[in-house]
């Protein structure tokens, strides 16, 4: 099936057409939505800070498969924090990087738009606000950021899920949205999903029981066929609606795949505090402007 990719974006002369395609499709292709010195400027921001990163104070290891990262403190509590989170494929049985640290780490979160100066200025984004309120989401809060390397030949797969699992309101009013800092293919772990899959319900909340995280299984509708993937240049931005399925394979290439995300929510809605990411009470959300 096909999509349109909007080119040179502008939500004024895209109005009608745009709110057409998130009514059907579930999410939104923005070529040129940033330049290529802005994805210089977050690629570069990003590795000085790998570099800095002292990974022998913590080798927390990111996996979506069994979500063995949700017993670790340090992933609980990076709410409100910068912190690194290694590729399964990076530390071998022993403890011991298998490759350079510059190319071990599966993403940085989950903060960084709030508490790092070159994140938080290209997060808080007029055209964003702009959107989000276009979207529909009246009162845009901030909630996660994440930069993603997606490493050459050992860069994980994102199995099947909803944002909206993970980043729960009531009512559910999550949005991601994921730029290209480099181009994304099939090759090197592009994003996948089905056009039209935020139809159906929400399959899973990742919530807290007995002051332990655990995945819980609400509809046992299974997820549609997720065939359509989204290549896309550097520079482009999808938005991604919190109901809406979508993964992305393993990078075998030698290619890196790296993206910022944003996720939003609506500070009109609830955000539980059963949600995993949670932050402290003097360090609250805030909007785009």
């Amino acid at each position: 099936m096909k999509f349109k990719k909007f080119k040179n974006f502008d939500i004024n002369s895209d109005s009608k057409i745009l709110s057409k395609n998130w009514k059907d499709n579930g999410f939104l292709i923005l070529e040129n939505f940033i330049s290529n010195s802005e994805c210089k400027i977050l690629k570069d921001r990003a590795n000085n800070l790998v570099r800095k990163f002292d990974f022998s104070k913590n080798m927390t290891i990111f996996n979506t498969k069994d979500h063995s990262h949700s017993s670790d403190k340090y992933f609980l509590d990076s709410g409100d924090k910068i912190r690194f989170f290694f590729e399964e494929g990076a530390i071998d049985d022993n403890g011991e990087l298998t490759v350079k640290k510059e190319f071990a780490i599966n993403k940085i979160g989950h903060a960084l738009h709030d508490l790092d100066p070159i994140f938080n200025k290209f997060s808080r984004n007029l055209k964003l606000h702009q959107l989000s309120n276009h979207l529909g989401i009246l009162n845009p809060l901030l909630l996660q950021s994440m930069y993603i390397f997606k490493q050459p030949k050992i860069g994980g797969e994102v199995i099947c899920h909803q944002d909206s699992s993970f980043l729960y309101t009531e009512p559910l009013s999550t949005i991601g949205f994921w730029f290209a800092i480099e181009d994304a293919r099939i090759s090197n772990g592009c994003l996948w999903t089905q056009i039209g899959g935020h139809k159906g319900p929400l399959r899973k909340l990742y919530t807290k029981i007995n002051n332990k995280m655990s995945m819980k299984e609400i509809d046992t509708t299974p997820y549609g066929k997720i065939d359509t993937p989204l290549e896309v240049k550097k520079g482009t931005l999808i938005v991604i609606d919190g109901k809406l399925p979508h993964l992305s394979g393993m990078n075998m290439s030698s290619k890196s795949r790296h993206a910022y995300t944003l996720h939003i929510i609506d500070g009109k809605c609830d955000y539980k505090n059963t949600n995993w990411l949670q932050r402290k009470k003097s360090f609250p959300l805030r909007g785009f402007i």
